[in-house]
């Protein structure tokens, strides 16, 4: 692109003091593999294009793809000042604009390489804080969570749901007043349905249980930009400047490639369970190595540098460009959940909370209606409509008189996270149409 032999023109005027070097290629070998590459890679289903709205998986958005590119010409790690000073610098802006979204200034955080590695290191603190107590996080949390616990020698229990998919405020006072609970994980967008815990009766029950509070919103953390929410879900984004940390993916609704997660605190004092020596990484600057805060060593500097160029290009403000975009793909959730409630041939559950819905097709039994998912979720597929499955308690469904014959349900799933899904609502509901035609028959 134009654009990026124009930036490499001005990265490379930086270094025309150098002397020259041998970087022969041979091009034709080059072009080889590279279209052997393309080969291999159309065996993927179409993530980037709007008639995919299966998994949580966005394109990244050209100036990130860009500026990644620029990046790695020069290939800065992230771990050391020595091996990424610019990239280093534009890390620290880039994150403390994420602070900046939930209300923190100041804090303490950075990238990492994505939402486990960034939640491993909320809760490897927490830990460090809290000692053999007990990690406590919804059934709808991501499995992440109790696997983490695992690694960090930590107690781990699960919450039950309520109907919504949040986490029962009831049944977790109940297992608090149990004692020995060290933190809470408040989901702010569970994988599954989207649903953002109900935050502000957790930080309630905080003031009568000691606890920490930790913000899982690797999928919903930019959500907080969005003004137009259900009452409920706006609260909880209301009150992220309460909780001790919080993990938000920009490989998600953030438009970066993968590889780019973040985990922020809200006590920069925390950095003093990460010390550790390291002379020959640290002694060339007495300014902050971004490692010195850090599980990870080696990073990648090019994911600091395709995440600034993003928030230059779209500012983190309250309903902005950017914050209209997630407003985009939100409003094509609603759009689709009320075709779908409208319609017979399916159940549903409660209305989208961000971006994410689920449905089943309506039968005589919950074994018959999963099965029909699979062949619908197929059908659609032939279409060129690609959507998800997933795996849910029957009670996260109205399912009416359908006859329970088992506690779990396979419904179809779609996350609408691109802002073209909107426009392409109609040919999203025509293809999911003809597919349940041909799987259950007309209205």
């Amino acid at each position: 692109m134009k654009e990026l032999d124009a930036a490499l023109e001005r990265l490379w005027a930086g270094f025309k003091d150098l002397p020259a070097t041998d970087s022969s290629i041979d091009h034709n070998a080059v072009s080889r593999v590279l279209n052997e590459v393309a080969e291999r890679l159309h065996d993927n289903y179409p993530y980037f294009h709007p008639l995919y709205a299966g998994q949580m998986l966005k394109p990244p958005h050209p100036v990130a793809r860009l500026a990644y590119e620029l990046a790695l010409w020069i290939n800065p790690n992230n771990h050391a000042l020595d091996g990424g000073r610019a990239s280093s610098a534009m890390e620290k802006e880039a994150v403390a604009e994420l602070a900046r979204m939930i209300g923190w200034d100041p804090h303490l955080g950075h990238l990492c390489g994505g939402g486990t590695m960034a939640n491993l290191e909320a809760l490897w603190v927490a830990g460090q804080l809290n000692p053999g107590k007990t990690v406590l996080a919804s059934a709808q949390a991501h499995y992440t969570h109790r696997r983490i616990a695992g690694v960090l020698g930590l107690p781990f229990d699960t919450v039950p749901c309520d109907r919504r998919g949040r986490i029962d405020v009831p049944a977790l006072e109940r297992r608090l007043a149990a004692g020995g609970v060290g933190t809470v994980v408040a989901t702010l967008g569970t994988t599954a349905t989207g649903a953002v815990d109900p935050l502000a009766a957790i930080l309630d029950l905080r003031e009568r249980y000691d606890f920490r509070v930790h913000a899982d919103a690797a999928y919903g953390g930019y959500f907080a930009l969005v003004s137009d929410l259900a009452p409920e879900t706006r609260a909880a984004f209301d009150r992220l400047r309460d909780v001790a940390s919080i993990v938000i993916d920009p490989h998600k609704h953030g438009l970066q490639p993968y590889g780019c997660g973040c985990v922020i605190f809200r006590d920069p004092s925390v950095g003093r369970l990460y010390r550790h020596d390291s002379p020959y990484t640290y002694y060339t600057s007495s300014e902050l190595h971004l490692g010195e805060i850090s599980l990870e060593c080696s990073r990648p500097g090019a994911a600091a540098v395709a995440l600034w160029a993003t928030q230059r290009l779209f500012p983190l403000v309250r309903d902005g460009a950017f914050a209209n975009r997630l407003a985009a793909g939100r409003a094509a959730a609603a759009l689709l959940y009320d075709r779908i409630r409208g319609d017979q041939r399916f159940v549903t559950g409660t209305p989208p909370e961000l971006d994410i819905l689920v449905w089943a097709p309506r039968a005589a039994r919950v074994s018959e209606a999963s099965a029909l998912s699979r062949r619908i979720f197929d059908q659609a597929a032939q279409r060129g409509l690609h959507l998800a499955i997933a795996s849910l308690p029957v009670h996260l469904i109205d399912v009416g008189d359908m006859q329970r014959d088992h506690d779990m349900i396979i419904c179809l799933r779609s996350v609408l996270m691109k802002p073209e899904h909107r426009e392409w609502m109609d040919r999203i509901w025509s293809i999911l149409d003809e597919a349940t035609r041909a799987v259950v028959g007309k209205r």
